[in-house]
């Protein structure tokens, strides 16, 4: 009887290809003690003036910054700020005094900042409902809101905009007066275009927030759209790190060098209860944003360390030069005879 055959088995060897044994052409420059100190001497050339241009602008940016949420709590309550910051019966108002070290051109931008405050959490972050956003026919689209998903247990009363983003939005309020005037605070255009036009619709309205047993942050207009709510649209891009800041608004007014300026703060926001700092800032904006030295010395700092390398290669170069080998004996540049 014939042996029966056996089927040939499948090889997982790839096919032979100049690609895959690397046999294409390619560049493989000879770095001469020329080309290392040419490159060295030309990132120096690009990093250091970038390094000092953008320090420049820095500088010129004028920056008041004020921590007042240590000084806004009364003496009273130091040892139980808690008993403070929830009682809404408590008069929360705070009066801070700002003199400007130097003329503001404007736009000033007001910011908000938080330290210890951790928006990055997967939780909290995940706590959201975009589509609840954009949709008015999205409002019981609140699965991902847990706890803050509906009121009273009612799946009939969903909270728009719902989630732990929303439910926690910032809600210290400022007013600033230069002698007794009142300075007006610009909120057009604080927020991205893309997320009032996109991710917030513009026939979304709120409905039920801060209806529930507990009360998170500030309130929402319901007779306004969430696209026209400038500062929970702020608020809702979650920050990467624990301490940052966000746009409040813009005073559309020069502020002259020694003046005085007075803040009247509603202090509600609470930050005690996790260790957090609140801090209100003015700024004025340069060519490169606002006060910000990291990228200066970033590049300040790679282009000194080329140039250091650059002088020492020069310095090795010419007091104890080496013989260069001969190119002709490289693998590449000999035939396959090794001739």
């Amino acid at each position: 009887m014939d042996e029966p055959t056996r089927p040939k088995s499948i090889s997982k060897k790839p096919k032979y290809s100049r690609f895959t044994q690397q046999e294409l052409p390619a560049w493989k420059p000879i770095l001469t003690p020329g080309w290392v100190i040419a490159s060295f001497v030309a990132v120096a050339i690009l990093f250091i003036p970038a390094g000092l241009l953008c320090l420049s602008a820095s500088e010129r940016v004028v920056e008041i910054v004020d921590r007042y949420d240590d000084d806004c709590l009364p003496d009273t309550y130091r040892t139980e700020p808690d008993s403070y910051i929830q009682n809404n019966k408590i008069d929360k108002t705070c009066v801070r005094t700002l003199k400007v070290p130097r003329k503001m051109t404007a736009p000033i931008f007001i910011y908000y900042e938080l330290d210890n405050f951790y928006q990055n959490h997967r939780r909290y972050v995940k706590s959201r409902s975009d589509k609840q956003l954009r949709d008015p026919g999205a409002a019981e689209e609140t699965k991902d809101c847990m706890p803050e998903d509906i009121v009273g247990g009612k799946a009939d009363q969903p909270i728009v905009p719902c989630g732990l983003v929303a439910w926690s939005l910032f809600n210290d309020t400022y007013k600033f007066s230069k002698a007794n005037n009142v300075m007006d605070i610009d909120k057009r255009d604080i927020a991205w275009e893309s997320d009032t036009r996109v991710k917030f619709g513009s026939n979304v309205f709120p409905r039920n927030f801060q209806r529930g047993e507990l009360i998170g942050g500030g309130e929402l207009d319901e007779t306004k759209p969430l696209s026209e709510q400038v500062d929970l649209i702020v608020w809702m891009r979650t920050a990467a790190l624990p301490n940052f800041r966000k746009l409040y608004g813009k005073i559309n007014m020069d502020l002259e060098a020694n003046e005085t300026i007075t803040v009247v703060i509603q202090n509600n926001y609470n930050t005690y209860d996790f260790g957090g700092q609140k801090k209100l800032i003015l700024s004025t904006a340069s060519w490169i944003g606002g006060k910000n030295d990291f990228f200066g010395i970033a590049f300040l700092t790679i282009g000194g360390i080329c140039l250091f390398m650059a002088i020492n290669f020069i310095l090795l170069y010419v007091f104890k030069p080496r013989p260069l080998g001969d190119p002709t004996y490289l693998s590449w540049n000999r035939n396959s005879n090794g001739q």
